[in-house]
């Protein structure tokens, strides 16, 4: 066996730590790009960070509403509230109720394990820190929480909560009672005849029963949940100037980085201070090269988009086109990666509300004619045809798919519209089917 040195030539692509910036950057929305901003003025004692009098433009929300778009493709609706916390106020009621401070405990206990919607999610153990509750304490608990607040509060589960809501509201139907003692899963599967025959009752009471739960509240505290008011920054907001769309990156808040001059005189020094500031002088520098990149790289998308997209900001979502990361890539000249990050955690206001910028990306599908139709737009004509279909006889997922295909011309299957209908929260057919009397 022979020992020697071999010399080999090879290229290694070494991601340094300001390549590494350069491209967290570029995911950061403005709201975050601010933070990062302040944390490396707390790091770097070369910046210095000047406030700007603008304001970013804010909207107010509490949560995503419901939309036709489904889960993952909704406006960002903006919500106003300056409503106090329930719990505190159930709380401060407990406390003028029941003065005993043993119940006040139990009562707090209780209600700071209710959930979102008001009902009461509780471990087997009962205990809270070094407090623990017997379970006939619970149970008194319970039955006073329940008097305590709006009327289905502290239910255990839905039925509970409807039961209350007859039991307390309308003592005098039985029927409804019985309905949702003994029937809910039929009412959930939509199944009237077996309603009908287990009850003995005709399908006309069926239908009055059914109407009269609806009108039952199953989330009765939907306002209990802590979270506070969020405030949602657009990155990018679209107007219609002087017939024609323009736009602007909304960072003009963004505290201006400046060079802290107290330490310039240790730049040309030679010492281990001067190694150090130098070090921090190429990070400043970096850090003012990077947001300028991803300021750059943002308003060349912007301008694609504004030119492929604008249909949509005219009309709508019904009018978003096909349009993939690799083809706005391409036409600014840079890596789908980049693209990808860059539209990342941004949000769009356009005239038509406010968006994620990635809505505005969709993929396509074939059209009988040789041309291609956005999945979103699929998704409106789904969406707006079972609004239309027969609600006694309403159309399975392979009749859907089958109409689609011979009367659109769009090329889909039966598997992708019940994708699309679970994106879009609609039930299957069976779970649509009204009662006819």
């Amino acid at each position: 066996m022979e020992l020697g040195l071999q010399q080999r030539q090879e290229l290694n692509l070494l991601m340094t730590f300001e390549l590494r910036q350069a491209i967290e950057l570029l995911q950061y929305s403005t709201h975050e790009l601010e933070q990062y901003i302040r944390e490396q003025e707390l790091e770097n004692p070369l910046i210095k960070l000047k406030e700007k009098e603008e304001k970013p433009v804010h909207e107010e929300r509490l949560h995503r509403q419901s939309s036709s778009f489904g889960s993952s493709e909704m406006p960002m609706n903006a919500v106003r509230s300056n409503d106090k916390n329930m719990r505190d106020e159930l709380l401060e009621q407990a406390k003028f109720m029941y003065p005993d401070d043993h119940t006040q405990k139990l009562i707090k206990y209780l209600l700071y394990n209710l959930d979102d919607n008001g009902y009461l999610q509780i471990s087997d153990s009962h205990s809270n820190g070094h407090l623990a509750f017997e379970e006939d304490d619970i149970e008194k608990g319970i039955l006073l929480l329940q008097q305590l607040g709006p009327i289905g509060i502290g239910a255990r589960n839905l039925k509970e909560c409807l039961l209350l809501q007859i039991t307390y509201n309308y003592p005098e139907n039985k029927l409804a009672a019985c309905l949702v003692e003994y029937h809910l899963n039929l009412i959930a599967d939509r199944k009237w005849n077996e309603i009908a025959s287990k009850m003995n009752i005709k399908m006309n009471e069926v239908k009055d029963l059914f109407d009269f739960i609806q009108t039952l509240n199953p989330r009765p505290c939907s306002l209990i949940s802590d979270c506070s008011t969020e405030y949602l920054t657009p990155d990018i907001i679209i107007e219609w100037k002087d017939d024609e769309f323009t736009f602007h990156l909304n960072d003009g808040y963004l505290p201006a980085i400046q060079l802290n001059k107290d330490y310039s005189q240790y730049l040309h020094a030679k010492n281990d201070a001067s190694k150090y500031i130098n070090t921090q002088y190429k990070n400043y520098q970096w850090l003012l090269s990077s947001i300028e990149q991803r300021r750059n790289t943002i308003i060349k998308i912007v301008h694609v988009l504004l030119e492929k997209q604008e249909d949509f900001f005219k009309n709508g979502f019904r009018s978003l086109k096909p349009l993939t990361l690799k083809e706005v890539a391409d036409e600014i000249d840079m890596h789908e990666s980049t693209v990808s990050r860059a539209t990342t955690n941004k949000v769009i206001q356009t005239p038509f509300g406010t968006f994620d910028l990635r809505l505005l990306f969709t993929s396509k599908l074939d059209t009988a004619d040789g041309n291609v139709i956005s999945q979103t737009k699929v998704k409106k004509l789904l969406e707006s045809f079972i609004a239309q279909e027969n609600k006694f006889k309403p159309y399975s997922d392979q009749k859907i798919a089958e109409y689609f295909n011979t009367e659109k011309g769009i090329t889909i299957s039966r598997r992708t519209i019940s994708k699309y209908r679970e994106e879009l929260r609609i039930p299957p057919s069976s779970k649509r089917k009204d009662i006819q009397v």
